[in-house]
């Protein structure tokens, strides 16, 4: 029996604050099955910070069984000591999804914003309501980086459902459609 919906897991990396978002696509839509986040007190090593994140992905994996993992990459404008304590939050929870067997998809902020609003200069409060509307939720999260997780979430789907689609089937241009739909031709 082939199975009819997939659990997306999309992340937003942080050693202080790691957002997660779940939800699962289906021929009815898309349904918000989780949105939250991992706090963490800035008053612990930062060693038992990424213990604390790998240790709350595989627990998420577990729970929820995604078929796909998807996380949002650290943006370039921070200062180097940021951008290395992100990657290792980054990597952290990348390492969990590979060892479960799930592939995993990095996309930049911008892209995600993109995705959502179709505007990737868009503003928090802005992804935020759009994915209200997309999922037909109505909280409002305490913190954003739970959206933003989410919005990964969202963003990874549209990706794979679409004109963005990399599969076998992908139409490399006119030559190419018109040679695959020569009926479509007048």
């Amino acid at each position: 029996m082939h199975k009819t919906s997939k659990i997306i897991l999309g992340i937003d990396p942080g050693t202080l604050v790691m957002g997660f978002g779940i939800i699962e696509v289906s021929s009815s839509g898309m349904a918000l099955i989780i949105m939250d986040v991992l706090k963490i007190s800035a008053k612990k090593d930062a060693y038992e910070r990424l213990q604390l994140i790998h240790q709350k992905v595989c627990e998420l994996l577990i729970e929820f069984s995604p078929n796909e993992f998807a996380i949002e990459a650290p943006f370039f404008g921070k200062n180097v000591q940021s951008m290395l304590k992100l990657g290792r939050a980054q990597g952290v929870a990348i390492a969990a999804a590979m060892q479960a067997g799930i592939s995993v998809t990095e996309y930049s902020p911008r892209k995600v914003k993109q995705s959502i609003t179709g505007n990737g200069n868009a503003d928090k409060l802005q992804v935020l309501k759009m994915l209200q509307r997309l999922i037909a939720f109505d909280e409002d999260p305490k913190y954003f980086d739970a959206t933003d997780a989410l919005a990964v979430a969202v963003c990874h789907h549209f990706q794979g459902s679409g004109l963005m689609n990399h599969s076998p089937n992908k139409i490399n241009g006119w030559k190419d459609f018109l040679a695959r739909n020569p009926g479509r031709t007048k």
